[in-house]
């Protein structure tokens, strides 16, 4: 008998909704506060400047909100777990169009406000650009929306030293679990256990699969160090050496597993 297909993980929405708007009201405030040399200042995403990413970071949820004014896709063409491995668009000229980012910032919150309390959750809605790949619900578009914040918040921690933009834990827990959630999709198996407290725990890689007592192979992390292993931002060898992940176990190496998404 095939082994049992795994349940996708299932999330609430408006609990997602609420951590989403939290951390844009996070990041809307630290954007605010930066002077214009902070601005200019290079992050670790090859040439994106900090206003560059801060101008991207708008556009994750005016491409949502904008999307619920025009006529609803026909059908879905995008799972929540596709998503990491997708083709995502970067910011382009975002910046240059609109450099005065606290208006920015404004306008979209407007839009939120206007066309988001009311829209289902099942609601299809355009979240990439390429035709034929970016239709997904609203509810896992939001989960996306939770990751990008999580992900390009510590982008800009990294990029200015003392900005100190909180997490919203519920942002930063859908973010975690959905990018744990695409290794155990990536490599689906029993053998390793990815563990990333308190927040993630999955199993994954082809193997002898564990039913009881401690696992032979087990990862375990913390989530900001997980979210940049899982996409590139931290390699293996050097989060190991830095003793920011443990591994234990002859399987338990996920250098060739690693990164998920870019």
């Amino acid at each position: 008998m095939p082994p049992a297909k795994k349940r996708t993980r299932s999330y609430d929405p408006a609990k997602t909704r609420a951590a989403v708007l939290a951390q844009f009201a996070h990041v809307r405030d630290a954007v605010r506060a930066l002077t214009p040399d902070q601005l200019d200042r290079p992050t670790r995403l090859g040439d994106r400047t900090v206003r560059d990413l801060a101008a991207h970071l708008a556009l994750t949820l005016d491409t949502v909100v904008r999307a619920l004014d025009e006529a609803e896709p026909a059908a879905r063409e995008l799972a929540l777990l596709d998503w990491p491995f997708a083709d995502r668009a970067g910011p382009g000229e975002y910046a240059a169009e609109r450099p005065d980012l606290d208006a920015l910032y404004a306008d979209v919150a407007e839009r939120i406000a206007a066309r988001l309390p009311d829209a289902p959750d099942n609601r299809l809605v355009r979240v990439l650009p390429a035709p034929g790949s970016g239709v997904m619900t609203l509810g896992d578009a939001m989960v996306t929306r939770a990751a990008e914040l999580c992900l390009h918040t510590d982008d800009l921690n990294d990029a200015v030293p003392g900005l100190g933009i909180p997490y919203d834990r519920q942002a930063l827990a859908a973010c975690t679990r959905l990018l744990a959630d695409a290794l155990a999709a990536k490599a689906p198996g029993g053998s390793v256990e990815v563990r990333v407290p308190p927040y993630a725990v999955v199993q994954c890689v082809e193997g002898p699969k564990h039913t009881r007592g401690t696992p032979p192979n087990v990862v375990e992390t913390d989530p900001l160090t997980w979210l940049r292993l899982a996409t590139g931002r931290t390699r293996w060898a050097a989060a190991l050496d830095a003793a920011e992940v443990s591994a234990s176990g002859e399987r338990a190496d996920l250098s060739g597993l690693l990164p998920l998404m870019s």
